[in-house]
């Protein structure tokens, strides 16, 4: 990792940032140099630009490694590593990778918990019945499940999870979770919103082991996936982990739809073997119109907006500079990529 000295640093950034949060970066220091090239496909950006760029911001615009030979640190625009992971300057050790995981954690929380409340206080049926026009003289089934006193599983405590932990604590349930390390709960060199999470793993009830992960879905009433996707993560929620669930659980999946076996939820779903899911990510995308996920009744789809914000950019920049302050500096950069395990 560099070191401050005199040197020029040329920094590209190929996300449409405004002259604002540009020039938020520029004042970092005075060693950066900012190139804006705004593109998803590398081959529009010159030869001559590739061939000086230290720090490469993108969403995916990657070059060939041999295009960039002083490239040292990528920084994604994203929160996972999955679209790239297959890239060769993903291969490429001396080049650091970092990640805007944490930038997401409020509106995946609120999005989280906007599902929860809909299945609990019964809207998929409350919708039907209003297109229908339709006022039930039985309302039993209509009484809603409260969210206090319920348990809710995460399935992976990163920073989105412990975001929905502390919402979660707020509602009065009980919280379990999945981690890749339960002996590290703490988080470690990860970017966090102010007074967001669970920073020290201080409201989970208890925190388990992935081989423990259906051990612990046998516990819940609702289940938030947000573990990003890896060779370990792939199918991890599959027809066993699905059986191990309460036959009313609420599923809620934000993380990739590739976490989930879709065949086995569909047809655990449409057995009743289910209570119902709320799907923002999907194995094929977009969910082709063919597929039963969009008229089952106890589904609620949408089409991947989970993490989107209109302050998204905002907080990626702001992340990006505290990262650039810190790699001039010499420090440990936030959500740094292990690619020993993808993320």
């Amino acid at each position: 990792m560099r070191t401050t000295d005199s040197s020029r640093i040329n920094v590209l950034v190929t996300v449409d940032f405004t002259d604002a949060q540009m020039a938020q970066l520029a004042a970092v220091s005075s060693q950066v140099h900012l190139i804006k090239r705004p593109t998803t496909n590398p081959t529009t950006i010159e030869a001559a630009i590739w061939e000086t760029v230290d720090v490469l911001y993108t969403f995916r615009a990657l070059p060939a490694p041999e295009d960039v030979p002083r490239l040292r640190w990528v920084q994604l625009h994203s929160a996972g590593v999955d679209q790239v992971i297959d890239h060769p300057v993903f291969g490429v050790k001396d080049i650091l990778l970092t990640t805007t995981s944490g930038i997401h954690t409020a509106t995946m929380a609120e999005y989280i918990f906007t599902m929860l409340l809909a299945f609990g206080r019964r809207l998929p049926t409350l919708t039907r019945l209003q297109a229908r026009a339709e006022w039930p003289e039985q309302k039993t089934p209509l009484l809603p499940r409260e969210l206090r006193g319920a348990t809710l599983g995460i399935v992976g405590y990163g920073s989105v999870g412990r975001e929905v932990a502390r919402l979660a604590v707020a509602f009065g349930m009980k919280v379990l979770a999945t981690k890749r390390d339960v002996r590290r709960p703490a988080e470690d060199a990860e970017y966090t919103e102010a007074d967001t999470g669970d920073p020290g793993a201080e409201l989970v009830n208890r925190l388990y082991p992935p081989e423990a992960l259906r051990s612990m879905l046998r516990a819940c009433d609702f289940v938030a996936v947000t573990v990003p996707l890896t060779e370990q993560t792939r199918h991890l929620i599959d027809a066993e982990a699905l059986a191990a669930m309460k036959p009313d659980a609420v599923l809620v999946n934000v993380s990739r739809g590739e976490v989930i076996d879709e065949a086995a939820l569909i047809e655990a779903l449409q057995a009743g073997r289910l209570g119902g899911a709320a799907l923002d990510v999907f194995e094929e995308e977009p969910l082709p119109s063919d597929s039963p996920l969009w008229k089952l009744p106890n589904v609620i789809t949408t089409p991947h907006i989970a993490g989107l914000s209109p302050r998204y950019n905002a907080r990626a920049a702001r992340l990006f500079a505290e990262n650039l302050r810190r790699y001039l500096s010499g420090e440990r950069l936030l959500n740094l990529v292990d690619r020993q395990f993808g993320y």
